[in-house]
C-alpha cells in the first residue's frame, strides 16, 4: 500500500510510470483528500492505470465525530469509491459501534479497517490487538491496517521506530498474516518483516520513492536482504 499525500497529477502520472507494476493499492493519506486540487482528475488517472485507492481513515473520523456518517457514504457514491478505510485512530469510538460501522459500508465498498492509536501514550496489550484484528475481520474487513503512521514510531513500533517484536509474534499466532498489512515506512522496518514473514508480506504507507528501493528488498537485489535468500 502506497501512501499519497497529496501528490499533483502530474507526479501521480510519473509514480505510476514506474511504481504501479509493483503497488497493490493507494492509499491518499488521512483526510489529505479534502484539500488536494484536481483530486476527481488524480482519482480517473489511478482509474485509467486500473490502480486501486481509497481516502484515508481520518477522513471517516472527521465526518463520523460530526455525526455526518451518511454524507461520508454519498462521499463515497460521489467519487465512486471501490475501498474504504474505517479507523479510529485519532476518536474515541467503541469497538463494538467501529463494528457496526465496517459491516454497514462492508455491503456498500470493501473495507480496510485499521487497528492502533495515533496516540503513542496509548499502548495496547498484545491479546487486545488479536481480539479487535479478529472481530473486524468478522465484522467485514478484507485487510486490517496495523497502525504505525506515516512517521512509523507509534502502535506496533517504539518510540525510536523499533519494531515490536513480541507484539508481532503474537499476532501471527492467532491472525493469518495475509490479513494483515503493517504499516512500515522505514526500510529497517521493511527489511525486518520481509525476514520474518517473506517476499510477499503486505507493506503500507509506502512512499511512492520508496517502492522500486523496496521491490530490490523484497527480492534479495539490495545488501539487507542479499544473503537472506541464498541457500548455502
Amino acid at each position: 500500500m502506497v501512501m499519497d499525500k497529496g501528490m499533483s497529477t502530474r507526479q501521480a502520472q510519473d509514480f505510476i510510470e514506474v511504481g504501479a507494476p509493483h503497488t497493490d493499492i493507494v492509499k491518499l493519506g488521512w483526510a489529505t483528500s479534502l484539500v488536494t486540487p484536481k483530486l476527481e482528475e488524480k482519482l480517473q488517472i489511478y482509474r485509467d492505470a486500473q490502480m486501486p485507492f481509497y481516502f484515508g481513515g481520518t477522513l471517516f473520523e472527521a465526518f463520523l465525530v460530526r455525526n455526518q456518517f451518511d454524507e461520508y457514504r454519498r462521499v463515497l457514491d460521489r467519487f465512486k469509491m471501490e475501498f474504504a478505510e474505517i479507523s479510529d485512530g485519532s476518536i474515541e469510538l467503541p469497538h463494538e459501534e467501529k463494528c457496526k460501522y465496517i459491516d454497514i459500508l462492508s455491503k456498500q465498498v470493501t473495507v480496510i479497517s485499521e487497528v492502533g492509536s495515533k496516540d503513542d501514550k496509548k499502548i495496547i496489550a498484545p491479546y487486545r490487538w488479536i481480539e479487535l484484528i479478529k472481530a473486524e475481520i468478522q465484522a467485514g474487513s478484507w485487510k486490517v491496517i496495523a497502525e504505525a503512521r506515516e512517521s512509523g514510531n507509534v502502535g506496533i513500533y517504539r518510540e525510536t521506530g523499533e519494531v515490536r517484536q513480541g507484539l508481532i509474534d503474537e499476532i501471527l499466532t492467532q491472525v493469518p498474516q495475509e490479513s494483515i498489512i503493517w504499516e512500515a515506512p522505514i526500510k529497517a522496518q521493511q527489511v525486518w518483516f520481509i525476514k520474518l514473514i517473506g517476499s510477499n508480506v503486505n507493506l503500507g504507507n509506502i512512499a511512492p520513492q520508496e517502492v522500486i528501493p523496496l521491490e530490490t528488498i523484497r527480492l534479495g537485489l539490495r545488501g539487507d536482504t542479499f544473503n537472506h535468500f541464498i541457500s548455502i
